[in-house]
């Protein structure tokens, strides 16, 4: 008995492996360095990233799963079925133009991942910054928009999350496009005003960006807020 346990425990880890890496080699070939989105090539490979998502579909997080697993997976989910709703509404200008039933892109149960539908706000939400404390969730989903952290083009998993979630806020804390930083004023992104709760858990505003800034930042800087660019994140 505990022979066939390990034996369906070593298939199960070796089909997740496969599937992640399925979705890794798309955002790899698709994703640029800085995030941008090759949509009208990823077109061509719909049927692979149908593949990762027919593995969503069937597939629940364990128990026994660690924190970092368990992020790296819905995370995944949630991007790769933004990824799906571009595809299925190609071409377009911005995923805010993305109508259905008199709902918005966020708000569609549509994400099946383990037997279940999701919305893309219930995964982000509900499920990652409710039961996690971890405001680089921010950077880890995407929302598919240019003032968006950008796409990294890799998938996540529960041996890189940490590092690729620090690489990637350091990234966006930094770029010039999304944040505008300077040692006695900031002119930062939406996402650190609409979510601001996540990021001052354990200080200030300020004492978050000094983590990742390049820039030593004043306690005493002004803060003010960056229009956010809805255009779509690629060609």
């Amino acid at each position: 008995m505990r022979k066939l346990f390990l034996l369906l425990s070593l298939s199960f880890f070796i089909s997740s492996y496969g599937q992640t890496n399925i979705f890794n080699s798309l955002l790899k070939k698709h994703v640029d360095s800085k995030g941008n989105v090759n949509y009208k090539a990823f077109k061509n490979d719909e049927a692979k990233l149908q593949n990762y998502l027919n593995y969503l579909a069937k597939t629940s997080p364990q128990k026994n799963w660690s924190a970092p697993k368990t992020k790296a997976f819905w995370v995944n989910a949630y991007n790769a079925y933004t990824i799906k709703l571009i595809l299925d509404n190609y071409p377009l200008k911005s995923i805010t133009n993305i109508k259905k039933g008199g709902k918005d892109a966020w708000n569609i149960k549509f994400a099946k991942v383990g037997g279940k539908d999701y919305t893309l706000n219930h995964i982000e939400h509900e499920i990652l910054r409710k039961k996690f404390n971890d405001p680089k969730i921010h950077v880890g989903v995407n929302c598919a928009s240019g003032s968006c952290p950008q796409l990294g083009n890799f998938a996540f998993t529960e041996a890189n999350y940490e590092t690729k979630t620090n690489f990637l806020m350091k990234k966006f804390v930094n770029d010039p496009k999304r944040n505008k930083i300077s040692e006695d004023t900031v002119q930062i992104s939406k996402i650190f005003e609409w979510f601001k709760g996540d990021f001052t858990k354990k200080g200030s505003l300020i004492n978050f960006l000094n983590k990742y800034s390049n820039t030593k930042i004043s306690s005493k800087a002004k803060i003010k807020y960056l229009k956010y660019d809805w255009s779509l994140n690629g060609k």
